[in-house]
């Protein structure tokens, strides 16, 4: 079963010159396993496309059932420099809730996802 990422978590981003935060945090304790399984930095890359010119790098916060990515080469040379709509990275973590991530029926239903 295929399940947008906003159903599992809520996010923030930010931003530091030409890299864009954002933090994905589980909704539920139980779906952090899911995320940490599923919302790779491949995964992520791949979702931004081009909007992502360098590495996409992520970490773990077990602590908090989160995760933390920073997007390198992402906001066309930050907010002083780019012609970008959003060259602060505000809405990456609405972009990023968007993505979609497979999950197997029986472990859906468990996190009572259908």
């Amino acid at each position: 079963m295929k399940v947008q990422l906003v159903k599992l978590a809520h996010a923030r981003s930010g931003d530091k010159g030409d890299t864009a935060n954002v933090g994905v945090i589980a909704l539920d304790p139980a779906n952090y396993p899911l995320l940490v399984r599923e919302v790779t930095a491949d995964r992520v890359k791949e979702h931004f496309g081009e909007m992502v010119k360098g590495e996409v790098e992520r970490f773990e916060l077990p602590n908090l059932c989160a995760l933390n990515f920073l997007l390198h080469e992402s906001l066309g040379g930050g907010g002083t420099r780019s012609l970008m709509t959003d060259a602060q990275g505000k809405t990456f973590s609405t972009a990023l809730l968007r993505m979609y991530v497979d999950i197997p029926d029986a472990e859906a239903l468990a996190l009572g996802l259908s």
